[in-house]
């Protein structure tokens, strides 16, 4: 998939995509599968953690990240959380319904470059989005890596984004996954209770820092705290990678929104290590 424009096109051209599926998630987050109606576009690829513009006439348009992985070329998927006239005007389409979109925009996650190394993925609630699609790029691979951990965490059951698919590709051997949420009110949930950085004894000793790479994407408050427990575990500091998604505007630098401390996170971003951005307090 490459909606990017290509030569002779306006810089903000954009790919007309038809709807082929939805399905909400939870009570405010749905998915929202689409292809491009110009099937020459799924001939190039992308990385997991680029993102997306979505437009739609008369509305406006918004960010996202891609939740599909670049193995998979026949559809573009995301998901959505309801937060604005423009999601409020999203969730309101049908199937077969055309939206608009343009990109991929930024840096994502280099998997080649992972192959052959043990992954530790760390997701906090809509981080699930960007990281499914890291999930997926593994599952597709699986035999490019080695062990790979994933801890997710989320506020209650009923905010788990792909639980059951998480749990699936658990069961079918393809990640080691660790669930746990904040708090649960239903008496019913099988899993860990706790903020995900308690989740992080259940994989320590299985830990050889030298050959691991943490892949990192949940909301600010969490980078901080599962930074420490990777520093911990004597994970390099450029094999720490974090996706700073929600920083993303206009994608191309021009708006100035994502710029922090000198650097445009949509340009150098939003992948980046740990390492690169260890001294840029206001980024994490």
């Amino acid at each position: 998939m490459a909606i990017t424009t290509r030569e002779g096109e306006h810089a903000y051209a954009t790919k007309p995509a038809k709807i082929l599926a939805m399905k909400d998630l939870t009570e405010d987050t749905r998915y929202f599968k689409f292809k491009f109606l110009d099937e020459s576009i799924v001939e190039e690829n992308y990385k997991p953690g680029q993102f997306a513009i979505m437009s739609l006439p008369g509305v406006g348009e918004a960010v996202f990240s891609i939740s599909s992985p670049p193995t998979r070329t026949d559809f573009i998927e995301f998901g959505v959380r309801k937060v604005g006239s423009f999601t409020e005007a999203l969730f309101k389409l049908k199937v077969g319904d055309i939206v608009h979109l343009r990109g991929p925009y930024g840096d994502g996650f280099n998997m080649e470059s992972l192959g052959g190394r043990d992954l530790i993925i760390v997701s906090g609630g809509l981080g699930a989005i960007p990281l499914r699609s890291v999930l997926l790029y593994v599952e597709d691979r699986r035999e490019e890596f080695n062990q790979v951990f994933f801890l997710n965490g989320a506020r209650s059951p009923a905010d788990m984004l792909y639980r059951a698919d998480i749990i699936a590709m658990a069961q079918r051997g393809i990640i080691e996954s660790h669930l746990s949420v904040d708090k649960d009110d239903t008496g019913e949930w099988p899993y860990h209770e706790g903020v995900v950085t308690t989740l992080f004894p259940k994989i320590t000793d299985r830990v050889v820092s030298e050959k691991t790479t943490a892949i990192i994407c949940g909301p600010p408050i969490m980078y901080k705290y599962v930074i420490q427990e990777l520093l911990k575990l004597k994970i390099p500091k450029d094999q720490i990678l974090m996706t700073l998604e929600r920083r993303m505007k206009c994608g191309q630098g021009h708006c100035g929104h994502c710029a922090i401390g000198g650097r445009y996170t949509c340009l150098e971003g939003p992948v980046f290590t740990y390492y690169d951005v260890q001294h840029i307090k206001e980024l994490i």
